[in-house]
């Protein structure tokens, strides 16, 4: 029951354990570039086998939460040239998270306060994006009301996947993560329930709605191989506004088979209860387990327990843990030894310096 913590050979590399820092969030770039304090922040845990970084939007259109790091301007991928020799020099490897948040945005978030932009004009109800409230200070706001995009604008947001990961790679990362999961925009177009297109995007018919998503994975297999190339996925999830619908199963195995012909370095899903969501059913687990044939990650409300038996069932490969990580830089030493885990304090999260981001001690630094 110790295979958590021996090593793995995933395409490209060998990863020092089976455990990944889960994206994560910060918000601590209000000039939306990386710099000293975030690269300090990913080397603190390069322990950890696989580093995928926080949602990394792939345009000024597809961002929707103020201050987080972007990768479609020399000035970002300079200054996550920083991040990744950091995080390199502390022995870790580090895949980006390349984002597209669709609708779950407000147009305090986009470029001359024009509309969002998604696979439909429907809004997302009930819910919320990280914007400029009216009092201009930042804040939760009601998402904005979205603009369709035509047919040839989608393919201009698949050039801009691709773009982000040529960049990605520029900028020194080992390989990038699609945001397909959490409602956002790759999800806005695998769900019927929100795709109401009638064009080749079509959400009616299953070649339709997953016509995006592998359009965006050749696309950035094209430029930087599908050894650098993975996915994050949310079967069954319902965060945003995402409704169930009769064909998820027919929907996630299509893809599990799909990725496996492409060779993905992994696919990654998120079981959304830990996010008060719906969990990803056991036995679909195993089933898309059984179809597909790579390096499988799984994220949401992991513990060491979960991740051994999970590994050992060969369910999954590798075992991501989220905000954990925050308030344990040496998390992976802290689950081996079976030290106590520092609780995180929610409310530093979002925004400001280096506290609670770069200021949590590891065990022995608290022990001393």
């Amino acid at each position: 029951m110790d295979r958590l913590f021996q090593p793995f050979r995933m395409v490209g590399h060998t990863l020092r354990n089976r455990i990944a820092m889960a994206p994560m969030t910060r918000a601590r770039t209000p000039d939306g570039v990386p710099d000293d304090l975030t690269a300090l922040y990913y080397a603190q845990r390069a322990t950890a086998g696989l580093l995928i970084t926080e949602g990394t939007p792939i345009s000024a259109t597809a961002e929707g939460f103020l201050c987080i790091p972007g990768l479609y301007r020399a000035d970002q991928v300079a200054g996550w040239r920083k991040v990744t020799d950091a995080v390199h020099d502390a022995g870790g490897v580090i895949f980006t998270q390349l984002w597209h948040v669709g609708r779950v945005s407000h147009v305090s978030n986009q470029p001359g306060g024009v509309a969002p932009v998604s696979s439909t004009a429907r809004i997302a109800r009930d819910s919320q994006a990280w914007g400029m409230t009216e009092d201009g200070v930042p804040g939760a706001v009601d998402v904005s009301r979205p603009r369709a995009l035509s047919t040839d604008e989608v393919r201009g947001v698949i050039a801009d996947f691709a773009q982000a990961a040529a960049n990605a790679v520029a900028a020194g990362v080992d390989g990038v993560e699609l945001h397909g999961a959490n409602g956002y925009l790759i999800e806005q177009f695998l769900n019927p329930t929100v795709n109401d297109r009638t064009d080749a995007y079509r959400g009616d018919t299953l070649e339709g709605r997953t016509r995006f998503v592998l359009d965006a994975i050749d696309a950035v297999i094209a430029r930087i191989g599908a050894e650098r190339t993975a996915i994050r996925l949310s079967p069954y999830g319902g965060l945003f506004d995402m409704q169930p619908y009769p064909g998820i199963e027919e929907t996630y195995l299509f893809l599990a088979d799909e990725f496996s012909r492409r060779g993905l370095a992994y696919v990654h899903l998120m079981d959304q209860k830990s996010r008060g969501s719906v969990a990803i059913p056991p036995d679909f687990l195993g089933r898309f387990r059984a179809q597909y044939t790579g390096v499988l990650i799984l994220a949401g409300g992991m513990t060491r327990n979960r991740a051994e038996t999970l590994i050992a069932e060969r369910l999954i490969d590798i075992a991501a843990f989220g905000e954990p990580f925050i308030a344990n830089p040496d998390l992976v030493a802290r689950l081996e030894q079976g030290w106590p885990l520092r609780p995180a304090d929610r409310g530093l999260h979002y925004g400001g310096g280096a506290r609670g981001y770069t200021d949590y001690p590891t065990y022995q630094q608290e022990s001393a």
